[in-house]
């Protein structure tokens, strides 16, 4: 679907947050307070990040610009044509690492980007915080930068470049920024304006919660009463020592989804990186007032002969909930970035967004999306705080469900309802992933009766013809590794999800996302994999290939092969061949796959496997060459047969 041109015709182009020269000179502005520079394309709507930080910054009287998407190849225009702002630059690679936005997880180069006009790729450099950074250090050498977004927070430390295949130091070394605002960085952002506004040096800021700085390693650590320190190993210990990197990472780990955490310090060269503890999760409140800003909820018009961004495509229509994820899974990022703790907008907040995506002029009675990291984890919580405010654990639910854990549904099920009771609503689907895992009994043994209610609801009212959930994989020794609960839970979901769509006369079927080659996964799991879920009748599609992304524990295991809470080994698939040989058990159906598949098991001595996996593929196999024999045969008669045309000689 495409944006209609008349639709952003009718705005005048002063909705947004300017983005050229001209729009500047607009508003009678002679000089920016801050200009945003971002590796994505300038879509207004709450989803993007440059969006949010440049209408935080304008609610609090700045006067603010974004430059998105600068050419970092030519004369450098981009970075020059609002000259130097008062106050900071603000620099972020966008909404995903710029590394993962290029690449595959066989790094290979991708050829498109979902977050420029026309999905166009090309738009933003490789390690995008870096090279703007730089850039901009060189143009403006005595202007503060701030940096902030996934890139830079998922980069704040010592960390496993997957494409470089090499460690590198904390990303404020690798950019030379001045300060680094991690995770979400509402709260981080207003206590820094504030102190500007007031007249504090930005060289001054040093002890603002959710932020990390470099200091000489000489020098005085600024001082914090409240504050614990804690010395993590140097940049160069972890490089010398594999061991030395995974032990940091439980604590960073730890620290970064504890309620009172301590500050962490770490030697890197001359220097002292200070990662400061993070803030108390944002109050309902606090998260109403960033979604609740005036957004258009449109790209600029700039980009309208351009085609539209397919990323906004996506959510356009869509509204969400709340942040942060309690599961705490290996290869997941969302911990280490939005926290443990989950914080929920209040129903007015949500339904006042969904009456705004209900006079969109495009609107069609369709909200793709009523959801959030894990789509059912609203309102969800600590029964008693004091329990939380002591607790190390990176998942709320593994390994077991948290006995102090609120798992009730039943706030979710009411605003689903209250939504479905738009009149202007046709349907609210539920396209965010669910846990499955907090739906049955076997596993979630804290049920107050909500979880049945809200399965029904999402099932017979909130999928389109299909729902997609993520056990990862079958092995239970690879699901511990992954933060995940054993494979025989899915078997009761699907019993579960199949008896509601029998019950309604419904035909959805259920799509199960898995990794292969995830740390602790062998060969023979990924054919045991296979063998199971074809028994359950499923021909996998939703499947990829494991990509270590920075500051998870399944990267720290690829990189070291470690684990860091145990420091005990753990097998990693690691070579292109080794990947591949497990990443082709999930297309065991295809022909093209199955010699090589029979022989990896025979090696294996599997041959139990061979048969259970491919036995009735061969059967099958052999029906359709004996099919093609005949076939042939009768195309062979039909041509020696006497033609017409002899007949009439």
């Amino acid at each position: 679907m495409y944006i209609d041109d008349n639709m952003l015709d009718e705005r005048p182009v002063s909705d947004w947050l300017p983005i050229t020269r001209e729009e500047v000179d607009a508003r009678g502005w002679d000089e920016l307070d801050v200009i945003l520079i971002s590796g994505d394309a300038y879509v207004d709507h709450p989803a993007f990040g440059n969006a949010v930080i440049g209408r935080i910054l304008e609610s609090m009287g700045l006067r603010v610009a974004i430059v998105p998407q600068p050419n970092w190849k030519d004369d450098l225009r981009d970075f020059k044509k609002f000259g130097r702002p008062r106050l900071f630059f603000g620099v972020s690679s966008g909404c995903m690492d710029s590394m993962i936005n290029h690449y595959t997880a066989g790094k290979r180069r991708r050829s498109t980007d979902a977050y420029t006009p026309g999905g166009a790729a090309g738009f933003r450099p490789d390690y995008a915080v870096q090279v703007y950074t730089k850039i901009l250090k060189q143009l403006y050498p005595d202007v503060p930068v701030l940096i902030g977004g996934i890139e830079a927070s998922l980069r704040r430390v010592t960390h496993y470049d997957y494409w470089a295949d090499k460690l590198f130091p904390n990303i404020l070394t690798l950019s030379g920024a001045d300060l680094l605002v991690y995770g979400m960085g509402e709260m981080p952002l207003r206590e820094i304006v504030r102190l500007l506004l007031k007249g504090v040096p930005f060289s001054s800021i040093t002890t603002v919660p959710q932020t990390a700085l470099l200091r000489p390693q000489d020098g005085q650590i600024p001082v914090h009463k409240g504050w614990e320190d804690f010395a993590l190993q140097s940049h160069e210990q972890c490089v010398k020592n594999k061991r030395a990197y995974a032990a940091n990472f439980k604590h960073i780990e730890q620290e970064s989804n504890k309620v009172k955490a301590r500050r962490l310090l770490q030697g890197v060269g001359k220097d002292m990186l200070i990662i400061n503890p993070p803030y108390p999760p944002m109050t309902e409140e606090q998260i109403d007032t960033s979604f609740d800003l005036p957004y258009t909820r449109m790209p600029h018009p700039k980009y309208k002969k351009r085609g539209s961004v397919p990323a906004y495509e996506m959510i356009r229509f869509s509204v969400n909930m709340h942040r942060g994820c309690f599961g705490g899974c290996s290869f997941c990022t969302i911990s280490a970035h939005q926290g443990k703790f989950i914080a929920s907008r209040s129903e007015a907040s949500i339904l006042r967004e969904v009456e705004q995506v209900t006079q969109m002029p495009d609107f069609k009675g369709y909200i793709s999306d009523l959801g959030g990291p894990s789509a059912n984890m609203y309102r969800m919580k600590g029964k008693g705080q004091e329990i939380c405010d002591r607790c190390v654990s990176p998942s709320c639910i593994h390994p077991v469900i948290c006995n102090n854990l609120d798992t009730s549904h039943k706030p979710m099920t009411e605003l689903y309802k209250k939504v479905d009771a738009h009149p202007k609503v046709k349907k609210a689907f539920v396209g965010s992933g669910i846990r499955y895992d907090l739906l049955v009994d076997s596993y979630n043994k804290h049920n107050d009766g909500s979880i049945d209610e809200y399965l029904e609801q999402v099932v017979t009212c909130h999928i389109s013809g299909r729902l997609k959930v993520a056990p990862e994989h079958t092995s239970d020794a690879t699901l511990r590794i992954m933060r995940k609960p054993s494979f025989k839970h899915f078997h009761e979901f699907k019993r579960k999800y199949d008896a509601i769509n029998k019950k309604h006369g419904l035909e959805q079927p259920l799509i199960p996302y898995f990794i292969s080659s995830h740390p602790g996964s062998a060969v023979e799991d990924m054919a045991n994999l296979a063998a199971e879920t074809k028994d359950m009748g499923f021909m996998l599609e939703q499947v990829q290939d494991f990509t270590p992304t920075p500051m998870t524990v399944a990267t720290v295991i690829y990189y070291s092969g470690l684990h860091p809470y145990t420091l005990q080994p753990v097998y990693t698939a690691r070579s292109p061949k080794e990947k591949q040989q497990q990443h082709q058990f999930f297309f065991w159906y295809k022909r093209e796959n199955q010699q090589r598949i029979r022989e990896k098991l025979q090696s294996l001595g599997r041959e139990d496997l061979i048969e259970r996996l491919l036995g009735q593929v061969k059967k099958e196999r052999k029906k359709e060459i004996v099919q093609q024999k005949m076939k042939d045969q009768r195309q062979a008669k039909a041509a020696n047969r006497p033609g017409k045309w002899r007949k009439k000689k």
